[in-house]
């Protein structure tokens, strides 16, 4: 498969009046088209100070992030829609500031919103959806500009339990089916498991890679994959990696 990401010995610092401050430390990984990939690792440790370097907001201080000339969407922990746009604007909106509102691009974000469940709230304003509701709005915002990448930062992690492993579930399968790369990062072992195809897990800061994983389970869903016997044990190793 074809590499669309690529970090080689990255390694991130920060510099303030207190000192420097080392995220990263020689940070090795690759993801490929198609795939979905996710990256664990405690809290603190650098985790979206690395999707950044992927999406290329920052450069990093050494090393280098190979991108493929592919192009990327983010999804962020909370929806951050904007509450006085309706839904239907809020889709609209990268599509605006990427100056590409086109009749077509309109009409191919409607499409989506349509397919995932969305075209009766169109007209709604945030306020009045479910937080379930809300995050894949974000997600169908995200995608309504066709990123090859999408760059998923703990996208779950403000909703109650339940909810998160519903719209954990409809998220993987709208990537799924738009044949997305994902790269998820997240603090969460369960949730790595039940979705990735490839999981990395980071050490504390200054983070690097201290093992990789390639997962395979017969079923796809991440809710029938937690009902999968080899899901404990899993999640056993990975609990032992990230408490070294």
């Amino acid at each position: 498969m074809k590499e669309v990401l690529r970090f080689e010995n990255v390694s991130m610092h920060y510099h303030s009046m207190q000192g420097e401050t080392v995220a990263l430390e020689n940070v090795n990984f690759a993801v490929s088209e198609g795939e979905f990939v996710a990256i664990i690792g405690p809290s603190g440790c650098g985790k979206t100070t690395l999707l950044s370097l992927a999406a290329g907001l920052l450069p990093p201080t050494k090393g280098k992030v190979a991108t493929s000339g592919v192009s990327f969407g983010y999804m962020l922990q909370k929806d951050e829609l904007f509450p006085w746009r309706t839904i239907e604007k809020n889709i609209f909106l990268p599509l605006e500031i990427k100056r590409a509102d086109t009749p077509q691009n309109r009409a191919r974000a409607l499409a989506l919103a349509e397919k995932y469940g969305l075209k009766q709230f169109l007209k709604n304003y945030p306020a009045s959806l479910s937080g379930g509701m809300r995050q894949r709005a974000a997600l169908i915002r995200t995608l309504a500009v066709d990123p090859d990448v999408l760059l998923l930062d703990e996208p779950f992690s403000a909703l109650d339990y339940q909810t998160r492993l519903s719209v954990c579930d409809d998220v993987y399968k709208i990537i799924r089916t738009e044949k997305k790369t994902a790269l998820l990062i997240t603090h969460d072992i369960s949730e790595a498991i039940s979705v990735a195809d490839k999981i990395f897990v980071l050490s504390k800061r200054p983070a690097s890679v201290v093992a990789s994983h390639a997962l395979s389970f017969p079923e796809s869903e991440p809710l029938k994959r937690r009902e999968n016997k080899d899901f404990s044990r899993w999640f056993e190793v990975l609990w032992k990696e990230l408490n070294v």
